[in-house]
């Protein structure tokens, strides 16, 4: 048992909806103008059916924000490549560390490879959908059955499903996800689950019937405790059944937001920030439509005079409309005033929008005649703009997804006693967007070699080569196994393993 009563976990997931509350409306407006297929909420609001692009005529914010996912995809976790690493900690001295390395390389590519196995590149771009509309998303990551590619199994958990509270300084402690599932998903999900009797006759006589269904998972001291729970209706007085119950050593959602103010839970995004822009953008298109229209089929004048009938009136090409002998026929209404202004506003409103969704920022290089200082400049003012994002999506998101992985290989076997736990082995995140400061550092460095072999012989003594060539190594994401290495990589592996293992026993 964990410790955790049906009743105790209906009354947290209470407490939780009642702090989302305040938030639904803007995340609807949210949704509603740049990513309109998702809707905010559960049951038939929810249904994906449902036509919420119908009074959206602007398609620069949804635009935006699925490059900006795209582009955070590419900057924070790229497909295919190496974006985080392990490096040894400040625990281990420095003739061991180039053998190390190499061994901490191998480890790094085994997690990569069940990462590129699995379907996190999938889900990850919608949770970044989620992040930059509403500022919170979530990543539901599991374990996966043994034999199968990979050992992980990722999920991207919809903003109408998840609920989480924390404590006054906006620390999430507690996750709750409200769902619904058909009696099939329930057996297969929770396979030692005893279900009521009635449950499964509704289930069986009604395949499509779904079931509510409330996962939660809170943190008490260095643990995390789960329980799930069959939701009863309201007003049957029959008490909440619990279906599964654990404990994890990392939490299985992960939680991550764009910017938070102090105290508050729920991140904002850059979509909240540019949605007066963006639904001003929005009706200036709407009203250029219509004036479009008029435009184009005008408005017309004309006598009543027992001959002429507006109703039966057809403005097409080669039609006859009859009239009486004398009078006016159709007379054309004008316009009161043009409305080509409507543009310039227009496209100042279009260009404040991609800029608050960094489209101008992230996007590619247009120009192929940038210089290298150029391109310098341009790294520099992303890393400037995205500092406080990236730490935040570094501590929330990059860092807890590895640790929750690496947990997973070290129960499965697969890393036997190997713990990041910074003074013997510590987390390196190799992004591309982190790597732009590490390239700064290396100019600088370079600045520094090149001025002093510039002095002469008597000041190039002060230069260690071997040393400099292997911070620039470390700098540049090399490969471990291109650095010369003359210390014995088996054991120092198998004191890394018995260091773990100590640990993990301790």
């Amino acid at each position: 048992m964990t410790g955790l009563s049906p009743a105790a976990v209906r009354n947290g997931f209470e407490r939780a909806r009642q702090r989302r509350q305040p938030w639904e409306p803007l995340w609807r407006e949210c949704y509603a103008y740049a990513l309109p297929q998702r809707g905010i909420g559960l049951g038939s609001e929810f249904a994906p059916a449902r036509r919420y692009s119908d009074g959206l005529f602007d398609g620069t914010a949804p635009d935006a924000v699925e490059q900006l996912a795209a582009s955070l995809l590419a900057e924070l976790t790229p497909p295919w490549s190496q974006w985080f690493g392990f490096r040894p900690g400040h625990d281990v001295g420095p003739e061991e560390r180039v053998a190390l390395g190499g061994y901490l390389e191998d480890i790094a590519e085994r997690v990569r490879g069940h990462f590129e196995r699995s379907t996190f590149a999938v889900e990850i771009h919608q949770c970044f959908l989620d992040l930059v509309t509403v500022g919170t998303a979530t990543l539901l990551f599991q374990e996966a059955p043994v034999g199968e590619p990979s050992a992980f199994r990722f999920c991207a958990v919809p903003a109408a499903e998840m609920f989480i509270d924390g404590d006054q300084n906006g620390v999430i402690r507690q996750h709750y996800r409200a769902t619904s599932l058909t009696l099939a998903a329930v057996r297969s999900r929770y396979p030692d689950a005893r279900l009521p009797a009635s449950l499964v006759e509704d289930g069986e006589a009604d395949p499509e019937r779904r079931f509510d269904v409330l996962e939660a998972v809170i943190q008490q001291g260095s643990s995390y405790i789960y329980a799930a729970l069959l939701q009863q209706p309201a007003g049957e007085g029959a008490e909440d059944m619990l279906l599964a119950e654990g404990t994890f050593e990392q939490p299985p959602f992960v939680t991550f937001r764009w910017i938070k103010g102090a105290g508050e839970l729920y991140g904002r995004s850059p979509v909240m920030t540019a949605l007066p822009d963006i639904k001003t953008a929005n009706k200036v298109v709407e009203l250029i439509l219509k004036n479009a229209s008029i435009a184009v089929t005008g408005i017309w004048l004309a006598d009543d005079d027992g001959v002429l009938n507006p109703a039966n009136v057809k403005l097409v090409p080669g039609s006859i409309i009859p009239k009486a002998v004398g009078s006016a026929g159709l007379t054309p209404l004008q316009a009161p005033g043009r409305f080509d202004v409507s543009q310039l506003v227009l496209d100042d409103l279009r260009s404040r929008i991609r800029h608050t969704l960094l489209t101008d920022r992230l996007g590619a290089v247009a120009d192929r005649r940038m210089t290298a200082t150029e391109v310098l400049e341009r790294s520099g003012e992303m890393t400037r703009l995205l500092g406080a994002m990236f730490g935040r999506l570094q501590a929330e998101l990059l860092s807890p997804l590895v640790h929750r992985a690496v947990a997973i290989l070290r129960r499965r076997g697969e890393l036997p006693g190997f713990v990041v736990d910074g003074r013997a082995v510590e987390l390196q995140s190799r992004a591309p967007l982190a790597r732009l400061q590490a390239r700064q550092d290396v100019q600088n460095v370079l600045l520094w070699l090149d001025t002093i072999t510039r002095l002469g012989p008597e000041a190039s003594g002060v230069l260690n080569l071997g040393e400099a060539a292997r911070w620039l190594a470390t700098m540049l994401g090399v490969p471990d196994e291109l650095v010369a290495d003359n210390s014995p990589l088996a054991s120092l592996a198998a004191a890394l393993s018995a260091r773990g293992t100590a640990r993990v026993g301790s």
